[in-house]
C-alpha cells in the first residue's frame, strides 16, 4: 500500500488493534443475543463512538494501518450497539 509503513512499530499497533477490538466484540455479541440494554449507558456510547470516529480520522491522516483496521471495526461495533440501544431500549 503506497504511503504506508509497517514497520515493527506498526506490528506493536496492530496486534494492540487486534487484542482491544476483539475485547469489544462478546459485548456487541451479547447484547444482539440478548436484548438486554440496561447496562449501557446511551450517553457513554455516544461520546464513544464520537471519539473512535475521530480516531479513524486521525488514522486515515497518520496512515496508520493499525489505526484505521481497529477503529473501522470498532465503530462499527459501536454503531452496532448504538442501534440495539435505540432499539431494544424502547421496547421497555
Amino acid at each position: 500500500m503506497e504511503g504506508f509503513n509497517i514497520d515493527y512499530i506498526e506490528i506493536i499497533g496492530l496486534i494492540a488493534a487486534v487484542l482491544t477490538t476483539s475485547a469489544f466484540l462478546p459485548q456487541v455479541y451479547k447484547t444482539w443475543k440478548t436484548k438486554d440494554v440496561s447496562s449501557l449507558s446511551l450517553p457513554m456510547f455516544v461520546i464513544f463512538f464520537i471519539g473512535i470516529l475521530f480516531w479513524l480520522i486521525y488514522g486515515m491522516l497518520t496512515k496508520s494501518v493499525a489505526m484505521i483496521l481497529a477503529n473501522s471495526i470498532t465503530i462499527i461495533s459501536s454503531f452496532l450497539l448504538l442501534y440495539f440501544k435505540v432499539k431494544y431500549g424502547r421496547n421497555k
